[in-house]
């Protein structure tokens, strides 16, 4: 298992080693000492799988207050997937990362708590695991509009299909502080 950083402190990108042969294959797709040795150490309490279609673009999505952390990946297809620092005070403060995750390159994405996340579906069909930090609260269920142009994310699609809750999400800079997570140093 390879842990590399992306250019957003805090989000990493997982790379299991693949065992394979004619059989089919093995990895492993999550190893809580491997993580603690990297600096991470989520507890997860929840579970999620999302199947989407082609065009299909799922957020951006957090939690406040009762914030989740994601570790995120493909089991089918193949997805864009966009972690973006929404903590108020961070000196990363509304950037954004991208990771191309499909069931072919089997990676993974650490999104930590405070991080809104969003993908859109490249493939045909995209089968989307979740681990969460945290269980879904519906009273902290939070959103920021896909294309907020302060984020500027170079999102693949330009008429993605959205949800009528992501269609009329606010922006970032329409949100009241007390709505977005605050960096701790």
């Amino acid at each position: 298992m390879k842990l590399v950083d992306t250019d957003l402190p805090g989000c990493v990108v997982i790379e299991p080693e693949v065992f394979g042969d004619a059989r089919g294959f093995v990895f492993e797709a999550f190893n809580r000492d491997k993580l603690a040795a990297h600096g991470l150490s989520p507890t997860f309490v929840q579970a999620n799988v999302s199947a989407s279609t082609r065009g299909v673009l799922r957020g951006l999505h957090y939690q406040w207050p009762n914030p989740q952390g994601k570790y995120v990946s493909v089991l089918e297809g193949e997805v864009w997937d966009v972690a973006v620092d929404i903590r108020r005070g961070s000196p990363h403060f509304g950037r954004w990362t991208a990771v191309l995750l499909s069931a072919e390159n089997r990676r993974h994405l650490w999104i930590p708590e405070g991080f809104a996340h969003g993908f859109v579906v490249l493939s045909e069909r995209a089968l989307f695991h979740y681990l969460c930090t945290a269980t879904y609260d519906p009273a902290a269920d939070a959103g920021i509009r896909w294309n907020d142009a302060d984020l500027a994310i170079d999102w693949p699609v330009t008429a993605p299909q959205l949800s009528p809750k992501d269609a009329k999400a606010p922006f970032l800079a329409d949100l009241a502080p007390e709505r977005l997570p605050t960096f701790a140093a």
